[in-house]
């Protein structure tokens, strides 16, 4: 438990830069007394880490330094494999990265961890569309990825119920949600969501928007999902069906 804390600590610090004590010892659960004893063995290893002190002060990593060290494990880099979705990488034109850097994963792990690794590919395909639906066309969603990465401002003509709008956004983020790409966005003061597939042309803007700074996207949706829910018109109707159209309809709610 101690070295893999430790290795944890090292890996914050070479991708987060500077960390307080306290915030070491938030994401750890522990003491931040155990923290500095960490941070200790760290520099009696050779780790260059160092403290500042003060309101703004914590531990951070000599400048320059990187360790390949990766502290991967088998079971993480399966992990890290199963989870790349080509379909939806290739929508977002990465294709091509994803299979550069799981030619890179692969090639890092120990030759004994390579055959499991290629096994996952093999036995494992994550489909997120459903059944009775393909994929919606997505012309404009590469270049609204793009704005979104950039923070930029994006101007769009949006399709909704037969009629054509002009927005400007600020692009907060994209979420795929069975398999249906949402754009999260500002328009004007508000935070609103828009099927990618409905944007009809998009052009990034030279302007770039002011990003809530709070903003956390992954909660923002979550709660935008839940009040869409509980919005949907629900109502209870009773109907014959026979036997046979029982079993149609068993069959048909089994893929939806």
């Amino acid at each position: 438990m101690l070295a893999s804390r430790l290795l944890s600590i090292l890996m914050l610090l070479q991708t987060r830069g500077r960390l307080s004590a306290r915030e070491l010892a938030s994401e750890f659960e522990v003491s931040v007394r155990t923290i500095h004893r960490d941070v200790d063995q760290l520099s009696a290893a050779g780790i260059p880490v160092y403290a500042d002190r003060g309101r703004n002060g914590g531990f951070q990593l000599m400048d320059g330094y990187r360790t390949r060290l990766t502290g991967m494990t088998q079971s993480e880099a399966e992990a890290l494999l199963l989870a790349g979705l080509p379909g939806p990488a290739a929508q977002l034109g990465l294709s091509d990265l994803l299979s550069a850097a799981r030619l890179k994963l692969l090639a890092a792990l120990p030759a004994n961890w390579q055959g499991n690794a290629e096994r996952i590919a093999s036995r494992f395909h994550l489909d997120p569309v459903g059944w009775f639906r393909g994929d919606d066309p997505l012309p404009t969603l590469q270049t609204v990825a793009q704005a979104v990465w950039a923070e930029r401002c994006l101007k769009v003509r949006y399709r909704n119920s037969g009629e054509m709008y002009l927005r400007r956004l600020g692009p907060l983020g994209l979420v795929l949600k069975g398999g249906v790409w949402y754009l999260v966005a500002q328009s004007g003061k508000a935070v609103r969501t828009y099927r990618v597939a409905q944007i009809c042309e998009a052009e990034i803007a030279d302007e770039t928007f002011a990003r809530p700074k709070n903003f956390d996207l992954a909660a923002h949706w979550q709660e935008a999902a839940r009040a869409y829910e509980a919005g949907v018109f629900r109502e209870q109707a009773e109907i014959k069906l026979s036997p046979r159209g029982m079993t149609l309809l068993s069959t048909f709610l089994a893929h939806l």
